[in-house]
């Protein structure tokens, strides 16, 4: 296993070089105006790097509708309560400052991409000659009837975009009473952030195992089985919490009986103290808006050499919002790259340049299953002409031989890290 990590961080090193070495190409020589709508681990990232490439070449506008950057990843250590919001909470300040992109405040009620142009909730217009989209996730709430309206969704809350919610859960937690029941219910992949509920999971029975021993986890799987680091969590839920956690695959929720907070599976119901219903997903609003073409009416088909839109030219799309190549999990250190990659082919292209014919993605996710012990999974995806699509390359990457308290400390380490990379 140490091999496989030491040929992944060549491997990544690599990436890293390519993803410097193809935007060069752009450098000093694009010019233009970018709109990019999400300042999340894509939008901010592209926006950095659109700057930073283009030697100021490129006027950049991020439009985000919230005042600071809150991160998904190490989210759920908020939820179990050894982290607080503010130690994932990052200003937009360094974007703004540092690299000189303007920041506009609200949301996009529509794209004309004929005009190449979008309008702003609170008035006017935006004009781009390219416009990224980064525009994370929207929950399909058809699926889930019984939270088809907003006092369901404030009873029973989601937590699967930082932010209230991720307090509001907390809270539930902290006010059920000792021998309650948590329930998680966890959509069909792909969904934002494989590992992400088992990780919560984890992390709230690390709490009750605190302070309310008599407490159940019930994680309600709508997949046939744990689909990222199954070893690992199931060993921590052995090991660390074997009379906490009770794992259910095969398990869809189908409605929500709010008044009573009860899962209704197909053939079964779960009735909970507290239950954190995470949806199943698709591409956000802004999107879907756009009259972009879709897969599956859910994700963005984007060409994987510039991550632009098949269907729409000149609007790109990153992140948790597009049509997952095999084996790509929807991670924020996976949008960060797409971020990247988009960076450097949209300067290629201002300057009448094709993008390159061969990027290369990697990723990284770490997992806490304690408040100290981490587990991580990582890859790296190689473009493919025959399929035009990112395929993992083989022997790269790999998962934690073990739980261990160095990788608690790595994992924090990188998200301070690509919290840098992105914002300042």
């Amino acid at each position: 296993m140490l091999m496989k990590r030491r040929d992944f961080l060549k491997a990544g090193a690599a990436a890293g070089a390519l993803a410097s070495l193809y935007g060069c190409a752009g450098m000093g020589k694009a010019s233009g105006h970018v709109v990019v709508v999400g300042g999340g681990y894509g939008g901010a990232t592209v926006a950095k790097y659109l700057r930073m490439w283009s030697q100021g070449g490129v006027q950049v506008t991020l439009v985000e509708r919230n005042p600071t950057f809150v991160s998904c990843p190490m989210s759920n250590l908020v939820v179990g309560g050894t982290r607080s919001m503010e130690e994932i909470t990052v200003s937009y300040d360094g974007l703004k400052n540092t690299w000189g992109v303007r920041i506009i405040q609200d949301d996009v009620l529509a794209v004309d991409p004929a005009k190449r142009s979008l309008r702003l909730a609170k008035g006017g217009e935006l004009s781009y000659d390219r416009l990224v989209l980064s525009p994370g996730i929207e929950f399909m709430w058809d699926e889930i009837p019984g939270l088809d309206n907003a006092a369901a969704r404030s009873a029973i809350l989601h937590a699967w975009k930082a932010g209230p919610q991720t307090v509001a859960l907390r809270k539930q937690l902290e006010e059920m009473k000792n021998g309650g029941v948590y329930a998680l219910t966890i959509p069909k992949a792909p969904y934002r952030c494989p590992p992400g509920p088992y990780e919560r999971a984890c992390l709230v029975a690390n709490y009750f195992k605190q302070k309310k021993p008599k407490s159940k986890v019930i994680i309600l799987d709508a997949n046939e089985d744990v689909v990222s680091k199954k070893g690992l969590f199931t060993k921590a839920w052995t090991d660390l919490y074997k009379d906490i956690v009770e794992y259910r695959p095969n398990s869809e929720v189908k409605d929500v009986d709010v008044a009573s907070k009860t899962a209704i599976l197909e053939f079964d119901k779960c009735q909970a103290d507290v239950l954190n219903v995470v949806p199943p997903h698709r591409a956000g609003d802004v999107a879907t808006k756009s009259g972009i073409k879709l897969i599956n009416d859910r994700w963005v088909d984007i060409d994987w050499l510039s991550m632009e839109s098949t269907s729409t030219p000149g609007v790109h799309v990153l992140g948790d919002a597009v049509f997952p190549a095999p084996t790509m999990p929807k991670s924020g250190h996976m949008a960060n790259q797409h971020g990247k990659l988009a960076a450097a082919a949209i300067l290629n292209l201002l300057s009448g340049d094709k993008p390159s014919p061969t990027p290369v993605l990697m990723n990284t996710c770490y997992s806490f299953v304690d408040a100290k012990n981490a587990i991580h999974v990582t890859s790296v995806h190689q473009y493919d002409p025959a399929t035009k699509v990112v395929q993992p390359v083989q022997g790269a990457g790999g998962v934690s031989a073990a739980r261990n308290e160095i990788e608690g400390k790595v994992a924090l380490g990188w998200a301070r890290n690509i919290w840098a990379d992105m914002l300042t």
